[in-house]
């Protein structure tokens, strides 16, 4: 993917069949989708892809096993179905991980057991594997760190892992093979109209400053915790849709955990269930559901939610931590729908669908990463209707999704950090990194990972992304003081 040649297709087009604003999980599964069916797809993306909430997940791919408490039993079937798709379609991507649920009370591991066996019944031909009951000592040999006082055994079951930034690249290669054009840095400003009805947008480069005016027949609005502010491009008074709700994660060094498998605290205070994770040597813990009333780009955990994981975290560690321990916090914006009178935990993750009657402006919220297919294949199916596109069978339910990261065999940069002077220079030349944050939060997820490792290593970054864009000290500048701050702020006081 070359950006200046996406701008070049931009400015050639005539009209394009569907228009997709934003860049993460759903606007780029659209449009894979869309394009694959053989319309003429344009996406834009005000940041770089999968800047928010779709870098920020937990990093699963799952039903959900907390919504079968719910008795929300049609979204985990839908879940469990997805899952299984991209396992076969994502091979390098997803992977099967074996999560534990430790008893400590005699009637847990039965009651779990039950809950388990409904969630293997409900994932049919797309299961990992059956759930099964495990004995205390192996439980210990699983999680050589987890709390031994009172253990009596536990359940183990398998869901997916993934890394959620390198899918979104790997969907904006596909999409992009398929034919849609994909520009990041590419805000839209306005939409345009013809008699009541969107015909087009106007969209700005924020590298050249240019303005880009694109007709289409469709636009479709895919911009998650933004989707009211798009909306309202389109009708200024329109009523608030979504219903904010932050989810923080913190990053501990894999010694408290130990082991390949995970664990799921079956319980919270407010109804969720909390996971502790092997991930690239470390364990993420996560997550919380803060009802938030603001949206922001940079989304900062609030110190009550980084004690509340710690303390929730704690209770199942045979070795406490601390503060001083937490690695990295990194937090996401959930476009959850409603009007905010009911809980977080309590509101639905099933997606939401509509074309306005007036402008025919398409809009799809909610849902999660797990089944951003099903919604692109939802919305698409709607947008071949709602603008008399011809009408074509969906083809992702089988389309094979390959890595957008290219193995390399090169040293890396920082002992701590999974990323070579290869992968810095692929990302530029490739894959449309146009900002330090680009190459250290989302071509690889470093600062996810350990923030003051990617603090120290940021400079050299920099420089090697200045030679490969022809960028200048004072960009470079610019940048390190940009992502000093990201780096300052995923590290909480007193770590």
């Amino acid at each position: 993917m070359n950006r200046e040649q996406m701008l070049g297709r931009l400015r050639a087009a005539t009209t394009w069949d569907i228009v997709v604003i934003g860049g993460g999980a759903t606007g780029l599964g659209i449009a894979v989708d869309a394009a694959s069916r053989g319309h003429r797809v344009a996406l834009l993306e005000r940041g770089d892809f999968a800047a928010g909430t779709s870098s920020r997940s937990t990093k699963l791919i799952h039903g959900g096993v907390r919504y079968l408490q719910q008795g929300r039993l049609g979204l985990v079937r839908e879940a469990l179905r997805e899952r299984g798709r991209l396992l076969r379609n994502a091979p390098q991507l997803v992977r099967p991980l074996p999560f534990i649920v430790p008893a400590y009370r005699w009637w847990e591991q039965p009651w779990y057991g039950i809950g388990l066996g409904l969630y293997d019944q409900l994932a049919g031909a797309s299961g990992f594997g059956p759930s099964f009951r495990v004995d205390r000592s192996r439980v210990l040999a699983e999680l050589p760190n987890i709390a031994h006082t009172g253990l009596r055994g536990g359940v183990c079951y398998l869901d997916g892992q993934f890394d959620d930034a390198a899918l979104a690249q790997a969907l904006a290669r596909l999409a992009a093979d398929q034919g849609a054009v994909l520009v990041n840095y590419c805000p839209v400003v306005a939409l345009r109209k013809q008699g009541g009805r969107i015909c087009g947008v106007e969209t700005i480069d924020q590298e050249s400053g240019e303005t880009l005016t694109l007709a289409a027949r469709v636009v479709i609005n895919a911009t998650g915790p933004f989707s009211d502010a798009i909306r309202r491009l389109d009708a200024p008074q329109a009523a608030p849709l979504i219903a904010p709700s932050q989810g923080v994660h913190l990053v501990l060094p894999g010694r408290f955990l130990g082991g390949d498998s995970a664990l799921l605290v079956p319980r919270t205070p407010d109804g969720r269930v909390i996971f502790l994770i092997p991930w690239h040597g470390r364990v993420l813990v996560g997550t919380t559901d803060t009802p938030v009333s603001e949206v922001s780009d940079e989304p900062r955990p609030q110190a009550a939610e980084i004690e509340f994981l710690l303390s929730t975290a704690n209770r199942y560690l045979a070795q406490p931590a601390g503060v001083g321990d937490i690695l990295s916090v990194f937090a996401g914006i959930r476009p959850l729908i409603g009007d905010g009178t009911s809980s977080s935990a309590a509101r639905s993750r099933e997606h939401w669908l509509q074309a306005d009657p007036a402008s025919g402006l398409i809009t799809v919220a909610g849902g999660k990463w797990t089944t951003y297919r099903q919604m692109a294949e939802d919305t698409v199916n709607l947008a071949e209707r709602s603008g008399s596109l011809t009408a074509r069978p969906c083809r992702t339910a089988t389309l094979a999704i390959s890595s957008a990261n290219k193995p390399t065999a090169a040293p890396p940069l920082h002992p701590a950090l999974p990323l070579t002077a290869d992968d810095v220079r692929d990302a530029c030349h490739e894959g449309m990194a146009r900002r330090l944050a680009d190459v250290l939060v989302r071509r690889q997820p470093c600062l996810l990972l350990d923030a003051a490792a990617s603090r120290q290593v940021a400079p050299q970054v920099a420089a090697l992304m200045a030679e490969a864009l022809g960028r200048d000290a004072a960009w470079i500048t610019r940048e390190l003081s940009d992502f000093e701050r990201l780096a300052r702020a995923a590290l909480p006081a007193g770590s």
